[in-house]
């Protein structure tokens, strides 16, 4: 499967490559993830505004969208330098919930728009598996441009040709967990086949990555840290990716990707890392049926 092709760069001080999106807009391909930041949030977004980060991944669950628009906001960065990203939750997947949730994303993020918007999760086990009723709202959402583009979050494949099947829209994003440990190429070259462009969670594996002796050796022989040597690859398959730190001198580790390369021979030995679904470091898509 080739991966995404690179269409833009920013300057040597803001070296994030874009990627395009099938509406045409362009994603930076690395972001800042905001997952479990409940505490700190404004100072943890604001630094990594400041480091140079230009994408920034919330979502309605994560309960922290007014601090990270007030990070936004106080910035300075103008609007159409950044690309926001939330989510529906879980619990307002029907209609009238769905709009009220999203309005107050809107107005909590301080913006008349997301440039991406999520079904956080499919939820086959609620809603009497009714996967395509959000979706509708979202194409709503789309339509009146108060979301650029939209998408899905832990979708696996059977999920999304049901969208496909069912919606008006094609999904332009999927979100879900990829890394070495998990790669999920079967899912992954599905959705390229579908034109739907792979945003990877837990790109570090929620930790195990940064401890890994194998990743670590292959760092040495470009003085860097096993976390990102597994960020590396996943840049260099074509996956969007948004480590989460609260600390700058972490998110400037994260953000120091571009000054070296993995060799073809390296890329496949941390493909080899591979452990299938006992690599799996979040819930299931078919069995995660919370509402919050």
């Amino acid at each position: 499967m080739p991966s995404s092709t690179v269409v833009r760069k920013h300057d040597v001080h803001h070296p994030i490559p874009y990627l395009p999106l099938p509406t045409g807009a362009l994603i930076p391909q690395l972001g800042f993830g905001t997952y479990k930041v409940t505490e700190g949030v404004y100072e943890a977004v604001s630094s990594a505004l400041r480091i140079g980060y230009r994408h920034i991944d919330t979502a309605q669950m994560y309960g922290n969208e007014a601090e990270v628009g007030r990070a936004i906001a106080d910035s300075g960065i103008p609007r159409e330098e950044l690309f926001i990203t939330s989510k529906l939750n879980n619990d307002v997947h029907e209609p009238g919930p769905a709009r009220e949730a999203f309005a107050k994303t809107l107005r909590d993020l301080r913006t008349d728009y997301v440039d991406l918007f999520l079904i956080h999760w499919p939820l086959p086990g609620l809603y009497g598996g009714d996967l395509l009723m959000p979706w509708r709202v979202l194409e709503e959402f789309y339509a009146a441009g108060q979301a650029r583009a939209i998408g899905l979050s832990n979708f696996e494949q059977h999920h999304v040709e049901a969208i496909l099947e069912g919606g008006t829209v094609a999904p332009h994003v999927n979100q879900f967990e990829a890394h070495p440990y998990l790669p999920n190429d079967e899912l992954r070259t599905f959705c390229w086949r579908q034109g739907i462009v792979t945003e990877a969670w837990s790109p570090l594996a929620r930790g195990k990555a940064t401890q890994d002796a194998r990743l670590a050796a292959i760092g040495e022989a470009h003085g860097v840290s096993a976390a990102q040597v597994a960020l590396r690859w996943a840049l260099q398959r074509g996956d969007i990716i948004f480590p989460k730190s609260v600390t700058s001198a972490r998110q400037e580790e994260n953000f120091d990707l571009f000054g070296f390369c993995l060799s073809d021979e390296q890329m496949a030995a941390i493909a080899a890392l591979d452990e299938g679904e006992a690599g799996r470091v979040g819930s299931h898509p078919d069995v995660m049926n919370r509402l919050r």
